[in-house]
């Protein structure tokens, strides 16, 4: 109770007179040229016009735990119509909170106003009946823009010109902790952004600490918001989580949190299959090994791997209805796809992919003949003998049907025609039409034909 008062004592235009810690450098260590070129060009020009400017958030977040920042944002008191003049190779973008995007060569500078509480402007800000922010257009002072992060860890300002970190909610020792603690009531907070529930279980991952218990406690009880937030707004979001290189512990914690109906309301029953864990869990490691060894990861195939099983189950049913096996396949694609793109708008190009990784998969059982050679020329190849690999150390599939696929990839000629596999029954002989003799007119029809 008391820390909920002085939360509401400190809130609103009170926040404007609140003073930052600042961190010197040889306390923080992040030296000025850690940050991009384009990030400080863009400060050093806002500072030098006389506006105050900062590299923030996520960006600052990672540079202190020794990771490298995919990208940098800069906040500013400048609004963005003075930004935009000040940047020639500059645009503004966005509806709900306008920013400006700056750039230099191939790189991107986001840089935002600002944020002020909306207090004494009823139209800036518009929310929905469950308290989720619409529209919210209302610059404020620094402090402000502080308290209206989400996380205390996320609400660091970091200054290339002096090597200073402002912090105004306690996150650079939240940080040294590895604690994950939210900036205000959690439950309102949740309520202005759901998807605030899913960088929670990410951002403890990713900084490897724990979520603070009270910024925790309400997230099972609100789970429910995630159904309102756009399926957009959501991949993104999620996309984010798998790639962050911490996937299978996420995971993990959103079906703790029981978030996972919101994002993959089939998830639950894959992981429940013994045989669909494995191949998930599997999947999910081979992802974070790749994210952390910085190469190349595919969203198509990792969606691809986390909905399998659920074709798969689907796929047997309708064989067992009488289907024949490819449509089949192609229904049960159809069929779990239209769910999931009602609550994860998972994008056309990425779903095409993800089809043309499961048609494979019948395909690749199949060794006789020229059939095999037509698969090497697939575009799709490796990622359906990807694909295949994780069947098959999942037990799903005969371990031995990937190792000859391995074998076959890399064989010569003479090898690869060794390698084949008789086809079944002798092999299909192609029947020859036979032209009708004169002998044999086919007979006049008659009148109920």
């Amino acid at each position: 109770m008391i820390r909920r008062l002085i939360e509401r004592v400190f809130s609103g235009r009170n926040l404007a007179s609140r003073k930052p810690a600042v961190i010197p450098f040889d306390k923080h260590g992040v030296a000025a040229n850690r940050i991009s070129s384009c990030a400080r060009r863009v400060t050093a020009a806002l500072q030098e016009a006389g506006f105050s400017a900062f590299v923030v958030g996520g960006a600052v977040r990672d540079l202190l735990i020794d990771l490298e920042p995919k990208d940098f944002d800069v906040a500013t008191d400048a609004t963005p119509e003075e930004v935009r003049e000040l940047f020639r190779r500059s645009r503004i973008i966005g509806r709900r909170f306008r920013l400006v995007h700056v750039l230099c060569g191939q790189d991107v500078v986001e840089v935002s106003t600002y944020r002020g509480m909306g207090a004494g402007d009823e139209g800036a800000q518009l929310r929905d009946e469950h308290g989720r922010i619409l529209r919210d257009n209302v610059f404020g002072t620094q402090a402000e823009d502080a308290f209206r992060r989400d996380f205390t860890v996320n609400a660091l300002f970091y200054n290339p010109t002096t090597q200073e970190i402002l912090d105004y909610a306690g996150g650079f020792g939240d940080l040294r902790k590895r604690v994950i603690r939210m900036i205000g009531d959690p439950v309102e907070r949740y309520r202005e952004d759901p998807i605030r529930m899913l960088r929670a279980v990410r951002l403890a991952a990713k900084v490897g600490g724990h979520i603070d218990p009270r910024t925790r406690a309400p997230i099972s009880e609100l789970a429910e918001l995630m159904h309102n937030v756009p399926p957009s707004r959501l991949f993104e979001e999620m996309l984010k989580l798998l790639l962050s290189g911490h996937a299978t512990e996420c995971l993990l914690q959103l079906r703790n949190e029981g978030l996972h109906h919101g994002l993959l309301p089939m998830l639950d029953v894959i992981l429940e299959q013994p045989l669909g864990e494995r191949f998930v869990m599997l999947a999910l490691a081979r992802t974070d090994e790749r994210v952390r060894e910085g190469k190349g990861v595919s969203p198509a195939f990792l969606f691809a791997a986390l909905l399998w099983h659920e074709v798969l189950a689907a796929w047997k049913a309708l064989e067992a209805e009488g289907w024949n096996t490819i449509p089949a396949l192609a229904e049960a694609m159809d069929r779990v796809i239209a769910v999931q793109v009602e609550k994860l708008a998972i994008p056309r190009r990425f779903t095409t992919d993800m089809k043309e990784i499961w048609l494979l998969q019948p395909r690749l059982l199949n060794r006789a003949g020229r059939r095999p050679y037509k698969l090497l020329e697939h575009p799709r190849f490796r990622a359906g003998f990807d694909f295949l690999e994780l069947r098959g150390e999942s037990g799903e599939v005969e371990l031995e049907v990937s190792q000859w696929w391995r074998r076959f990839q890399h064989a010569g000629e003479e090898e690869r025609a060794q390698m084949l596999l008789p086809e079944k029954g002798g092999g299909r002989k192609r029947r020859r039409r036979r032209k009708p003799s004169q002998d044999s007119a086919p007979a006049q029809a008659g009148p109920a034909a």
